[in-house]
């Protein structure tokens, strides 16, 4: 290892499972496992496997999987107290997991050792050197993790390096120093790990701290300037509380900022991807405003920024988004001027400088936002309205009239029919249909109306639906904003529809997926 190397340690399977609302079955932690060792992680953390049936589930599911590039590994604290190693049932667990790895922790604080567990502080050294020593007999490459050590240290340094000092004794192959309260400073961190550089070399050192005070990425790059070479972490940062150091941002930063090596430059543009998928498994919507990998995180909305980014991204960009997985977009609102909208024109393909047509679009966009419209999130509807300003596109049908009737028996569920009568070419089509909601039926009945005429409308379906009220005083009286996603399995678009009345409002967006997807097909034929 180089000194510019740092080792990646993922602990989102174990550490971040502990966060509100994170919850994986023992099949999602394998494929997420998998895509880890797919991107090139050093060490996957899989669980406790002494603590609940489901972490044990996954070990072994792990056995019949050969990781290429990661090493597996079990967690669990050391022996229970007064009790010999080989008795102790958190290590037979971790032996049954059967990994090549193996993560234990034991407390750092006095405090911890004399309150909590209220054991002999030489006890303590002793469940630490006895467990380490009896993995290591077991052949395992032993992490142990200080638990509070920077707390620890804070109150009683001499015991807090005993206790690390104990470990490495013992054979412990990386010690890891951890900010488990979250509470740390990074020139705290900075100034400690200084210090203990001199009982613990940083090239089998680690850090591993929480984000109670917004700083676990900051203290994680203090512990690596400090010459720590393991970092752990989560992806997306979650974790107990207000979370882990987010690994994303910790590579982002130690790679692409400080020119130091985590992984090979085709992982780090799977960043973006491994963020999302991580995201989805977890059923957690992705934060916009991620570093790095966030859909806003090279997202430009004001006119004089997407003006300077089409001449010069330097110019508001810190870095070539393409780097890490991700894409800039330019979002249209009533901030923009005419450099966002002929940005945006130009990726939808759209040439606004025919019969002058930028000026008017700009006008009707702003108008347009002013009665509660939104474009930063629907291309779909945009492109529409350009393509009618430049006179690109024609009505393929016309609306004679819709109505929706919502019905409950006693002891079923709501159902929903609409009824929609149209018009195409001088041809009109009546039909009706049911959905398990007002906008679900109006869809399945505009589609089936519309099949006849273009055969291609079998091929999308509604993915999203979304609405916002736009004013909460108003009560249900309130204006509603629409937000649709739809796709016909090679692209997802969005449209949006604005209206005092929700089924006007889903109805603007609807016709605006549904000519989203006449006007693309048209010009693709």
């Amino acid at each position: 290892m180089t000194k510019n190397n740092v080792l990646i340690y993922d602990t989102t399977l174990r550490d971040g499972t502990q966060g509100e609302q994170v919850t994986f079955s023992a099949e999602e932690k394998l494929r997420i496992a998998r895509k880890l060792d797919d991107v090139h992680f050093h060490y996957i953390e899989g669980g406790w496997p002494g603590s609940n049936p489901k972490d044990m589930r996954f070990f072994e599911m792990a056995k019949t999987v050969t990781f290429k590039n990661a090493r597996l590994t079990a967690f669990s604290s050391t022996r229970k107290p007064h009790i010999r190693p080989e008795a102790c049932p958190n290590l037979k667990a971790l032996v049954l997991a059967g990994t090549p790895a193996v993560a234990i922790f034991g407390k750092a604080w006095d405090l911890h050792v004399t309150d909590i567990l209220k054991i002999d502080p030489e006890e303590n050294l002793s469940m630490i050197r006895d467990s380490i020593a009896y993995m290591k007999a077991r052949g395992k490459e032993v992490l142990f993790d200080a638990e509070h050590f920077f707390d620890g240290y804070k109150a009683n340094p001499r015991y807090a390096l005993r206790v690390v000092k104990t470990a490495w004794e013992a054979g412990a192959d990386r010690i890891v120093f951890c900010d488990t309260n979250g509470g740390s400073m990074p020139y705290e961190v900075g100034d400690i790990l200084k210090k203990v550089a001199s009982v613990i070399p940083g090239e089998k050192s680690g850090i591993h701290v929480h984000n109670d005070c917004g700083l676990a990425v900051a203290n994680t790059i203090a512990a690596v300037r400090e010459g720590v070479s393991l970092v752990q972490g989560t992806i997306n940062g979650y974790g107990e509380r207000c979370g882990n150091a987010d690994l994303i941002s910790v590579i982002g930063n130690l790679q692409m900022k400080m020119k130091m090596t985590c992984l090979p430059a085709e992982s780090i543009r799977q960043l973006t991807n491994l963020s999302l998928y991580v995201s989805d498994v977890a059923n957690i919507p992705p934060l916009m405003a991620r570093p790095f990998v966030g859909r806003s995180a090279f997202a430009h909305k004001g006119g004089v920024h997407v003006s300077a980014v089409a001449k010069n991204s330097a110019a508001y960009e810190h870095m070539q988004p393409e780097l890490v997985g991700n894409s800039r977009r330019v979002l249209v609102s009533d901030m923009a001027g005419k450099s966002n909208i002929a940005y945006k024109a130009k990726a939808l393909g759209i040439d606004l400088n025919k019969k002058n047509a930028l000026g008017k679009v700009v006008h009707q966009v702003k108008l347009m936002e002013d009665k509660g419209f939104q474009f930063d999130a629907a291309d779909g509807s945009l492109s529409v309205l350009m393509k009618k300003a430049i006179g690109e596109f024609v009505e393929p049908f016309t609306l004679e009239c819709f109505s929706v009737v919502t019905s409950r028996m006693l002891d079923n569920p709501c159902l929903s029919q609409a009824t929609i009568k149209i018009s195409v070419g001088g041809e009109e089509e009546l039909t009706a249909a049911e959905g398990n909601g007002p906008v679900n039926a109006l869809d399945h009945a505009l589609r089936k109306a519309l099949t006849k005429f273009y055969p291609q409308i079998r091929e999308m379906h509604l993915v999203d639906f979304k609405v916002r009220t736009l004013e909460g005083s108003e009560g249900t009286a309130a204006g509603v904003r629409v937000l649709l996603d739809s796709t016909d399995g090679s692209e997802v678009w969005s449209t949006t529809g604005v209206s005092e009345n929700i089924i006007e409002a889903s109805w603007q967006a609807l016709i605006d997926s549904i000519e989203y997807k006449l006007s693309k097909d048209k010009k693709r034929n």
